[in-house]
């Protein structure tokens, strides 16, 4: 009987531990009042890295995206040169707050897409993506670049 108890209570601790996903590298969450989501992505956390993000792409999974690191806030804006599929840009400060959203971005544009003065991170995923899933600003990323985010 203590056996089944303890495997019980291991199988309850185990799906809370999955139903809280934990802080990794490959991941985004995303939380806001009456949402949350995950996201797998790369990380571009270096210049030459930043400079090429997901140009050249024909495709990306639902789930997946690209997180852009800066090293300490900034004003950032991006452009579509080699980038072949409509994109959402989350962008958000250095607490991970979501400041702004472009969406349906359009590929292979080259005008500037600004984000607003103060942006740590830049999350990128597909078209129309955010609108669907209801984010707006005020939602909150987390992923171990977000210092004090993964508590």
């Amino acid at each position: 009987m203590r056996a089944l108890a303890l495997a019980v209570g291991l199988g309850l601790a185990a799906g809370a531990a999955m139903a809280a996903p934990q802080c990794a590298d490959d991941r985004v969450e995303i939380r806001w009042p009456g949402g949350n989501e995950v996201f797998s992505v790369e990380v571009a956390d270096d210049s030459a890295e930043r400079a090429k993000g997901l140009m050249f792409r024909e495709s990306m999974n639902p789930g997946a995206g690209m997180l852009f690191v800066y090293d300490g806030p900034r004003s950032v804006a991006f452009w579509m040169s080699n980038t072949l599929i409509p994109l959402d840009l989350v962008f958000a400060d250095s607490t991970g707050k979501v400041t702004h959203i472009h969406s349906n971005a359009i590929p292979l544009d080259e005008s500037p897409i600004p984000g607003g003065d103060s942006v740590q991170f830049v999350l990128e995923i597909n078209g129309g993506l955010a609108k669907r899933i209801g984010l707006k600003p005020g939602a909150m990323l987390r992923h171990p670049a977000i210092a004090g985010s993964c508590k």
